[in-house]
């Protein structure tokens, strides 16, 4: 193992990750720790053998030909198999872009959980004519909604960019900013009344993910701030702790701790490391207490196992119970790539 990451691990889990028994997980590790450009041959092999297979076919033979998933409407419910669900998921397990069943769902969602502030809506209504009202808008979904159209190729659409928009001016706050709903709606600095009205670091950590898929150079002068605004949030303690604000008591909550996959609304301290990673902070000193946890977590085997696997609450579980997770050990070793290098 001459790479420094690798070398602080117990075994060296790659070839098990890149095992193509496992496409979905392999054509991710390829991309994440060999740097293999999306059009990779190999990667793209990959990509296709998994959109036959379990996780990712369950998801999209589950699929309306219209585009959603169990109901029509803005998709939110049921969690976690309504359409803004599978589609985050879908973003998650690597799905290839460029399949028609993603474009419909896409398309789908663009038309019906956008809100007339231009934020995408939380809401489990059955009524696909009724866009979800602006009340409805929370960091945490929007960020998970932009990451994956973002990643699916729809930077372009300007109902994606109207999205981004309230993203960066929500953070930001000040004159001409969406209102603050403060039933749930997420505000400036990350302000959610979820939270008792506290930022959310959650949101943020979501938030954060949409931004980082935007490539640099189209970034807004108001995405910038508003990624500095979160970092910022986040760094602001020792992540490792995820002594974040708590509302309703300040219980820091245990879901911080568990590390899991995939991902929906909440996130694990993994995550903000993640993230952080992607923007460029993975060497910052602050993180030095997060890359000691991970590395904890790991068995003898260099292998991570998922502790918040929604299980029974997917299209089809994604790991063995019991078993070490592939899809949580690739996130720990690209995180660990990224700040030991």
């Amino acid at each position: 193992m001459a790479d420094p990451w690798a070398a602080s691990l117990r075994a060296d889990p790659r070839p098990w990750l890149l095992d193509p028994a496992r496409p979905a997980v392999r054509q991710l590790a390829l991309r994440w720790l060999e740097d293999r450009p999306a059009d990779d041959p190999e990667v793209r092999e990959a990509q296709a053998a998994a959109t036959a297979l379990p996780p990712v076919a369950s998801i999209l033979d589950a699929q309306d030909p219209a585009g959603w998933w169990v109901k029509p409407g803005p998709g939110y419910a049921p969690k976690y198999t309504g359409t803004v669900w599978s589609l985050i998921i879908l973003e998650q397990l690597g799905a290839a872009p460029r399949d028609p069943r993603i474009t419909a769902a896409c398309e789908y969602v663009l038309a019906h959980a956008q809100t007339a502030s231009g934020g995408l809506g939380c809401s489990g209504s059955h009524l696909a004519d009724r866009p979800p009202p602006p009340s409805s808008v929370l960091h945490c979904l929007n960020g998970n909604l932009l990451r994956s159209l973002i990643a699916f190729g729809w930077l372009e659409d300007p109902r994606v960019a109207a999205a981004i928009d309230w993203q960066a001016s929500a953070i930001l706050g000040g004159p001409g900013a969406p209102r603050f709903y403060a039933s749930g709606t997420s505000g400036p600095v990350f302000a959610c009344g979820v939270n008792e009205g506290l930022p959310c670091a959650w949101g943020a950590v979501k938030a954060l993910r949409g931004f980082a898929a935007i490539p640099e150079d189209r970034r807004t002068p108001a995405v910038a701030a508003a990624i500095e605004a979160g970092v910022a949030l986040l760094l602001a303690i020792d992540p490792a702790t995820a002594g974040y604000p708590a509302g309703w008591g300040g219980v820091i909550s245990r879901g911080w701790f568990k590390l899991g996959f995939p991902s929906g609304y909440v996130a694990d301290i993994l995550q903000v490391g993640e993230v952080l990673a992607e923007l460029g902070r993975a060497r910052d000193p602050r993180l030095s207490g997060l890359v000691d946890r991970v590395l904890a977590k790991q068995d003898e085997t260099g292998r991570w196992r998922n502790e918040y696997a929604y299980r029974g609450r997917l299209w089809t579980d994604v790991d063995e119970p019991g078993e070490p997770s592939p899809w949580v050990t690739l996130r720990a070793c690209s995180f660990l790539r990224a700040a030991l290098g």
